[in-house]
């Protein structure tokens, strides 16, 4: 079998390159690669490596992911998020593959407190999710086989994160405000890619399971309780912190020139129950990256 990897060197696609190995032949490619043309600005080049690959499967896990510097490149996002989206879906229906392809929680508008479902409505409050929901509509209009997952606020050891960035602050000041009033689930790349190659396998050989799935850690906290979570862990561990003050604040106390969902819960019950797994609580997956994280910041 053939695969076909989009955007391999982010936290998600780095990941994927080792879950989706076992499962055949892997091409992984980016916005550098030489060989094939993985750069999203250009959607002809993108279409014209599928044709060339002739991949059984192809996973996207590119994207334009800097939600704050849409709102001034619009265009440029949807080109990266939509367009180039929709010349692989096309291609991928016209070999009859299947396209795994990941959303976000910020189609959504946000509000309530209950998990959003794959049914209810969208309404996203910013320009980046504006282009993934268009990402997602031209995945199931052109390719008939498949699988779209929507994810939230996801960490990796690799690359920069929410806790990395927590305790570098940390360690240089004594007094931290974070915001205490968005729920959410940490959701790991590892995760998301074990999760993935599990699906693949499962939509081989049953192909009705194609369609759109909430894919995240089990469980819910806010970034103020994620943040004290990491402290904490970095206690037991001994790494030295000058914080010693952890204030919780609104989102209103922090400008930022896109709007964010307040309620990034997803209900994932029907990719656990679709996919035959149960996905592990969000603080079990925080703990263990954190831990490989001490383990090399103490060598």
């Amino acid at each position: 079998m053939n695969i076909l990897l989009f955007g391999k060197t982010g936290q998600v696609g780095w990941e994927l390159q080792r879950a989706l190995a076992p499962l055949g032949k892997l091409i992984a490619v980016d916005v550098h690669s030489k060989e094939y043309c993985g750069d999203f600005s250009n959607p002809e080049g993108v279409a014209e490596t599928v044709r060339r690959v002739r991949p059984d499967v192809i996973v996207n896990a590119a994207a334009h992911t800097a939600v704050d510097k849409a709102e001034s490149e619009r265009d440029f996002a949807e080109l990266l998020n939509a367009t180039s989206v929709a010349a692989i879906a096309k291609e991928a229906q016209a070999l009859g593959a299947w396209l795994v392809h990941y959303s976000t929680d910020y189609v959504f508008p946000g509000t309530g407190d209950m998990p959003w479902k794959e049914t209810d409505e969208t309404a996203p409050l910013n320009v980046y999710g504006e282009t993934k929901l268009a990402g997602e509509k031209a995945v199931a209009d052109n390719c008939e086989k498949h699988l779209i997952f929507r994810t939230s606020w996801v960490y990796a050891g690799k690359g920069n994160n929410f806790a990395k960035t927590m305790l570098r602050l940390a360690k240089e000041r004594e007094t931290l405000s974070v915001i205490n009033d968005q729920f959410g689930a940490p959701t790991g790349a590892e995760l998301l890619a074990d999760c993935t190659a599990h699906a693949i396998r499962v939509a081989l050989q049953k192909p009705e399971v194609a369609g759109l799935y909430h894919l995240v850690a089990s469980g819910t906290t806010t970034w103020y309780d994620y943040a004290a979570l990491v402290f904490e862990e970095a206690h037991k561990a001994g790494i030295k912190l000058s914080l010693n003050e952890l204030t919780a604040v609104s989102t209103e106390s922090f400008s930022t020139p896109a709007k964010r969902p307040l309620n990034s819960r997803l209900n994932t019950e029907k990719f656990q129950l679709t996919f035959s797994l149960v996905l592990p609580s969000w603080e079990e997956g925080v703990k263990r990256m954190l831990a490989e994280l001490f383990i090399t910041t103490a060598h």
